[in-house]
């Protein structure tokens, strides 16, 4: 449910011509045989012959028609080929005409999440040196206000997002912070939807916001103030939407210098400063190498030193903690995670602070004074251990069947304690303070949310037998007391990529499924990192059929133990969990009663075989490389989603898009709508909707992710009427 939180957002644009005309005649809404959609006749792709030879195999790609890069800029509604906008514009007036008899059942949906409140972006505020940050979405808005106060004073406001978010089709923010010194605020802004950022500076002296890089910056970890204040480090974006140089730029924005630049297209880049301010670090990172760089602060214009060179098969991270440097890595086989202290002068390793532990992998730490916290996994969940410079530990965990911790960033070097944030399906955030010498816990605050009682609802850990014997985790929140007979629906989320877990988050559009007599379950399929490093590698590249098999034995065991019934499950997933619900789909058709695929990756092939695509030499590791190994070709076609559509009762599918990702392109799930439609004996229906001013991610508001979380369950509930 990571993924979930914050996703893309849905907006009905193109094909309004033909949306009024269906609308416009009520004869067309003559119910399908079952009464579930409106009779529409769906459009129909052309196919136009594109025979690919490569690796001595031959493939025949008809729908490649539909994919448009522009020699220059980013694609968007004026730019494209006649024949794309037609097809969108027609796809989205489908989908609209076959949704339209949800739309009360939306807007209800939309009304309980709503009711349930809209704060569920605050936090207690963080303090440092005196100052004390914090943010909150105030109510009756949709988008957050960042303010500061000072021993008690007024609150001073920094940044009103509604404010910059007004009359912008698209705003999406990160990277908020302050300088050390507290005289400048920066964060980094999206507001075309390309993922492209600018970013921007507040004098806390004057008031006055600039724009200190007015475009192509990466804004997810991509900014960083200097230790001193003076400068700002940040990342640039390529024509290709790669990150691969690093600039540091005066806080008057009269100075830009070039400090690095990446010439490996396989290679992603993140900056920070490190826990005590000692550093810039610049991490240089692939699915199975890395590289950190570091700028001291005794010369912030300095030229940066690599710890260690990058290595095929060793990943790291660098912090600094108790006048050391701490590495985060798997060096020596430690596919785990171990740390070791390092000498900040030469590099060298001066002791192991955490042995490697097999299935006990560290997912992250964060240093302090006092203590170096880390967060690690143990029986797949989470707990929180505090180590002292004594060499005493203690455990921090909670005893819920499922749950999940979050380290807020932004925290005091110098703190007493640790500000955790701690969440379950049916348990909104509490913000609680640990402290570092007793691990005493105070909870300081907690998320609000209206007509709402925990106990009303049940999780449960469960876990179901894939067919290699692998016991899969399931994460299930269903109304207490629901009964165990088969008859209840249920939505199955999954994701299974990268090692990117799906954690068990509270999640107000979960709970407005639920409370309308469905299950929503989460499984922890291979390909994630729910168990481990092992957990990954048993879901990835030639292993990769596991994930699809892993959702598929959830899906029945949930059916078997009376949970629900085989029909009644809807099937969900974004991005590369569209890979996950689109193959699964292939295998089990019948199994589900639908599949939801936002911005799904489902052609795998024809994108890999991409070069030029902006991840494709990233994640060569994860998939395979079809131009250059005939394995990876012959894998690859056999679990592609659209390499494999065939002639079977598909389920009805909902795919959505957005014009200007250039992670997913939208003719990927494109091209499989029109491929099942093509194909399928069920007569469902298949459907795509393009959001025509986002990319990846839709705009960040609350508003926007509920309307699409009430469209994707509206969906789902006509699916099994």
């Amino acid at each position: 449910m990571k993924s979930i939180e914050n996703e893309g957002r849905r907006a009905f644009m193109g094909g309004v011509a033909m949306a009024a005309l269906l609308l416009g005649n009520r004869s067309l809404w003559a119910k399908a045989p079952g009464g579930r959609w409106p009779k529409v006749a769906p459009p129909q792709s052309p196919r136009i012959s594109d025979v690919i030879e490569q690796l001595g195999r031959t493939r025949d790609d008809a729908y490649s028609w539909m994919k448009f890069i522009p020699e220059s800029g980013e694609r968007n509604r004026t730019n494209l080929p006649p024949a794309v906008a037609k097809m969108l514009a027609d796809e989205n007036a489908y989908a609209d005409a076959l949704l339209q008899p949800t739309e009360a059942t939306q807007a209800e949906l939309v009304r309980a999440m709503l009711a349930r409140g809209s704060d569920a972006a605050a936090a207690p505020a963080l303090e440092k040196d005196g100052w004390i940050y914090s943010s909150a979405i105030p109510p009756g808005a949709t988008h957050a206000r960042y303010s500061r106060q000072r021993g008690g004073g007024e609150a001073e406001l920094l940044v009103d997002e509604g404010l910059r978010a007004k009359d912008q089709p698209y705003f999406r923010s990160t990277g908020h912070q302050p300088s050390p010194d507290h005289r400048w605020f920066a964060w980094a802004e999206d507001v075309i939807g390309n993922d492209r950022h600018r970013i921007c500076i507040r004098d806390n002296r004057t008031g006055e916001i600039r724009t200190i890089v007015d475009k192509d910056a990466y804004g997810y970890g991509g900014l960083v103030f200097s230790p001193s204040s003076r400068w700002l480090f940040w990342i640039w974006r390529d024509a290709r939407n790669r990150p691969t140089r690093l600039y540091r730029t005066s806080v008057d924005g009269k100075v830009t210098d070039l400090v690095y630049e990446e010439k490996d297209p396989a290679i992603f880049m993140s900056v920070k400063r490190t826990a005590a301010d000692g550093f810039v670090a610049l991490t240089l990172a692939g699915p199975e190498t890395a590289e950190v760089r570091l700028v001291p602060a005794r010369d912030e214009t300095a030229a940066p030193i690599a710890v260690w060179p990058r290595k095929t098969g060793v990943r790291y991270e660098i912090d600094e903690w108790d006048g050391s440097l701490v590495a985060l890595t798997d060096l020596d086989d430690a596919f785990d995670m171990q740390l070791l202290r390092l000498d900040p002068r030469d590099f060298r390793t001066l002791a192991t602070l955490v042995p490697h532990r097999a299935g006990t992998p560290i997912l992250s730490i964060l240093p302090f004074k006092r203590a170096l916290i880390r967060l690690e996994r143990a029986d797949g969940l989470h707990r929180l251990v505090i180590l002292r410079p004594d060499g005493s530990e203690q455990v921090i965990a909670f005893d819920d069947p499922a749950y999940a911790i979050e380290l807020p960033l932004e925290q005091s070097y110098d703190a007493a304690s640790v500000m955790i944030a701690h969440q379950s399906p049916k348990s909104p955030r509490r913000w609680i303070r640990v402290d570092l010498a007793s691990g005493k816990q105070t909870v300081v605050g907690r998320q609000r949310i209206e007509n709402f009682d925990p106990h009303d609802y049940q999780v449960e850990r469960l876990f179901a037998p894939a067919p290699d014997g692998e016991m899969v985790p399931i994460t299930l929140l269903s109304r207490r007391g629901a009964p165990k007979d088969g008859k209840a629906p249920l939505l199955q989320y999954g994701y299974g990529s990268y090692g990117v877990p799906s954690d068990p988050e509270f999640s107000i559009p979960a709970l407005a499924l639920v409370d309308r007599g469905w299950r929503y379950a989460i499984a922890h399929v291979r390909g994630g990192s729910e168990k481990g490093r092992r957990w990954f590698l048993g879901g990835r590249k030639f292993t990769k059929r596991n994930s699809f098999t892993d959702f598929i034995a959830c899906a029945e065991y949930l059916a078997d133990e009376g949970y629900t019934a085989k029909g009644k499950i809807v099937a969900y997933g974004l991005s590369a969990g569209g890979l996950l619900v689109g193959a699964s789909m292939n295998i089990a058709p019948t199994l589900w009663g639908g599949v939801i695929a936002k911005v799904p990756f489902v052609d795998m092939l024809n994108t890999m075989s991409d070069a030029a695509h902006p991840l494709v030499p990233l994640f060569r590791p994860d998939w395979g490389d079809p131009l250059a190994d005939p394995r990876a070709y012959d894998y690859i076609a056999s679990i592609s989603p659209y390499e494999n559509v065939r002639a079977t009762p598909y389920p009805p599918l909902l795919c959505t898009a957005g014009l200007k990702d250039d992670r997913v392109a939208y003719w990927e799930p494109a091209k499989l709508v029109a491929e099942v439609r093509r194909k399928s004996t069920s007569g469902n229906p298949a459907m795509l909707m393009t959001d025509m001013d986002s990319g990846h991610q839709g705009s960040a508001d609350l508003a926007s992710e509920y309307k699409e979380k009430a469209l994707f369950w509206a969906f789902a509930m006509r699916c099994v009427a």
